[in-house]
């Protein structure tokens, strides 16, 4: 299982959010770049960059920064904001290795075959986040009538690779992440599925891992208050992998 050090940028700045609230935020670093060097010194394969600006529709320039992240030399997950094809290009242009996409998901789902025409089933990535059993879109915003299974399903149909899934009620909360509905999600879907919000110990780690079914896990505010340590959480899924 791969774990995906989170970097969310607002600002120009590493945050996190509560709840995926922008009035509940954080402010844990200066410089994204410092921060994907210090993971990437930690044992990083991936990282998972969130652009806020770009999924509030606010104005950005986390462009620039993801290219200096990608000049690091790390395949960057990269997120955010991607609400058209001349988005994704953009973002496939300035070095991520792979884009999650949400609000487009569900307002434009064929805009997702087209992407994966273009750049193939590995570079897309949905992003299932939910909030009551439901996807929520536009920075978790906005409700939808969809369910992630129902999307995931249909999307995995288009040879998107992966799914994204956040249950945005826990999101930065330290409350754990939902195990069981992430591995429900990766069994009706096929998708290759990563978990994201909440995850908060190397107990979840380990059973995220163990269940052999969930792709990776995000991992961020742990991660930013020192709850975890990137080489101990690495270690800990390395184990339970081989057990």
């Amino acid at each position: 299982m791969i774990l995906y050090p989170a970097i969310d940028i607002r600002g120009g700045k590493v945050v996190r959010l509560r709840e995926g609230d922008p009035s509940q935020q954080t402010i844990f670093a200066d410089d994204p770049v410092d921060a994907a060097r210090r993971w990437i010194d930690a044992g990083a394969d991936w990282l998972h960059v969130v652009n806020l600006d770009g999924a509030f529709g606010e104005a950005n320039v986390t462009l620039g920064i993801l290219e200096r992240i990608a000049a690091l030399g790390i395949p960057v997950q990269f997120g955010g904001g991607l609400r058209d094809a001349a988005a994704i290009a953009r973002a496939i242009g300035a070095g991520a290795a792979r884009v999650v996409i949400g609000t487009l998901a569900v307002s434009q789902p064929d805009a997702l075959r087209d992407a994966v025409m273009c750049y193939g089933g590995e570079a897309i990535c949905a992003a299932l986040d939910a909030r009551d059993g439901l996807v929520v879109t536009h920075g978790w915003q906005q409700p939808s009538p969809l369910t992630p299974a129902g999307l995931g399903r249909a999307l995995a149909g288009y040879g998107v690779g992966y799914a994204l899934f956040t249950d945005v009620s826990r999101d930065g909360l330290m409350h754990g992440a939902n195990i069981e509905a992430t591995e429900d999600l990766a069994r009706e879907t096929g998708l290759q599925v990563i978990a994201s919000g909440g995850v908060s110990s190397l107990d979840e780690i380990a059973r995220l891992t163990s269940g052999g079914i969930v792709q990776g896990a995000v991992i961020g505010m742990a991660l930013y208050r020192g709850d975890i340590r990137l080489q101990e959480a690495l270690l800990a899924a390395q184990t339970a992998h081989k057990g």
